[in-house]
């Protein structure tokens, strides 16, 4: 049977105490929505609806920068959970399969839960997903009968045996849509708060005959965030399990708690990462590589072999071949650094190409920007460049060719060739001497005014 995903997206999240949706927060640099729409793609939904409210807009552009196919629907008005799923109903017309209804700012569910869902659904007409509270003060109880929920008790309406119970409502769900659609519309608002709340419809199913079962999870996996501090314990837990699979993985963590991951860093096995490394979106590792202590690494590529830092930075559109090096204190963006090749110290390489065992010496820059356009650098294979070479783009330097210390580069440089420019060197005898006493005297007289 088919499915479609509803993910409730609509909170304005009043205790983080910021104009960004709460549901955009990131998580191991990923916002908390899109590690919804990612769990939810395992069911490999045919509709997947995102029910946005406060910053509709930022919302909508995040949901569909990860499923271009995604429906964003707007809830003008908070007025509840059961009145939010209902804003998916238009968006739902005609679909004859199951709703998973899950919460934007859920990012744990694992895909294993929500598969378990789905087959509790082939014999029961609701399913709602459940979990073994730690402390369970807080939460709606679930009162099973054997593998029938017979009601949800909010802790104010528990009695002390139903207080006892630890088996409690994440608000999760599955339903065919024809019926989750048909329970909402009977939910009324009769409450303080005035709301049509989502719980409601396991009340009114019973009431219709229909069979309605609780799926249980690890409480981990329901961990709503709602707060600055629930964002920071969320991304710790997020990496915590990130480092423990690398680490299963073969991956050497030297000091595990101080290397940073992105929700989709990719590192292979044999890979060693110092003390203090910040992996960004879209870095992909390969195995026996070395990242050398306070590296900061973003939309890049490193190959089998390859050495970075310590205090390197590869930006968005570096390419590292194998066994090359990228030292201390050097920059590369957008740029391709051939196998072998070597750019040690103190280095900015951006838009460019480094040919294969090419050698780019100490403060060497290539000045891609004139201020309204970017300009690519190609170097060749086996290239030197001298220490505090400025290589002036759009310009190539063949296979071979060599640039002399302190060079600026504005010309293309043949293969085998070597390119010299740079200042005539002169040598003024005596002039220092009498330049140093000639300072030190007007010190001194300057020190008696005063």
């Amino acid at each position: 049977m088919s499915t479609a995903l509803v993910i409730l997206a609509a909170g304005k999240g009043t205790r983080m105490n910021s104009e960004l949706p709460k549901v955009l927060h990131p998580i191991a640099q990923v916002p908390m929505l899109v590690h919804a729409m990612r769990a939810g793609a395992v069911l490999e939904p045919e509709r997947t609806v995102i029910v946005a409210g406060h910053g509709a807009e930022a919302v909508r552009a995040a949901a569909l920068d990860e499923d271009e196919g995604a429906t964003v629907v707007l809830q003008e008005e908070q007025l509840g959970t059961a009145h939010a799923v209902d804003q998916a109903r238009a968006a739902l017309e005609g679909f004859e399969g199951d709703v998973v209804v899950l919460y934007g700012d859920t990012p744990f569910l694992q895909p294993d839960t929500l598969e378990r869902m789905l087959a509790a659904r082939k014999t029961h007409d609701l399913v709602i997903l459940g979990f073994e509270a730690a402390d369970p003060a807080r939460y709606g109880r679930l009162v099973m009968q054997g593998d029938s929920l017979e009601r949800i008790v909010e802790f104010k309406d528990a009695t002390e045996t139903e207080r006892a119970i630890r088996f409690c409502n994440s608000g999760l769900l599955a339903c065919n849509a024809e019926t989750l659609f048909g329970l909402i519309a009977a939910v009324g608002n009769d409450n303080a708060s005035g709301e049509y709340y989502l719980t409601d419809v396991v009340e009114i199913a019973r009431k219709q005959g229909l069979a309605v079962t609780a799926v249980a999870c690890d409480e981990a996996q329901t961990l709503g965030v709602n707060s600055r501090a629930d964002l920071a314990a969320a991304d710790a837990i997020f990496q915590e399990r990130a480092r423990a699979e690398l680490l299963d993985l073969g991956v050497t963590l030297m000091a595990p708690d101080t290397v940073y991951l992105a929700a989709d860093t990719v590192i292979g096995r044999d890979t060693v990462i110092e003390p203090n490394v910040v992996f960004g979106p879209g870095v992909t590792v390969e195995s026996g590589a070395t990242i050398r202590a306070f590296s900061h690494l973003e939309g890049c590529h490193v190959s089998q072999g390859a050495v970075v830092g310590p205090y390197a930075r590869l930006r968005p559109g570096a390419e590292l071949a194998e066994n090359a090096r990228i030292g201390n204190f050097v920059e590369i963006k957008n740029a391709e650094i051939g196998e072998g090749a070597k750019v040690n110290h103190l280095t900015y390489i951006g838009d460019a190409s480094i040919g294969a065992n090419s050698n780019i010496g100490a403060g060497t820059i290539t000045c891609n920007y004139d201020g309204v356009m970017k300009h690519r650098t190609t170097i060749g294979a086996n290239v030197f460049i001298g220490s505090n070479t400025m290589l002036v783009a759009p310009v190539t330097l063949g296979d071979g060719a060599m640039t002399a210390t302190g060079t600026v580069v504005t010309r293309d440089v043949e293969p085998d060739a070597l390119a010299v420019a740079r200042t005539k060197q002169e040598n003024k005898p005596d002039r220092a001497r009498k330049l140093f006493d000639m300072l030190r005297a007007k010190k001194a007289r300057k020190q008696k005014d005063t």
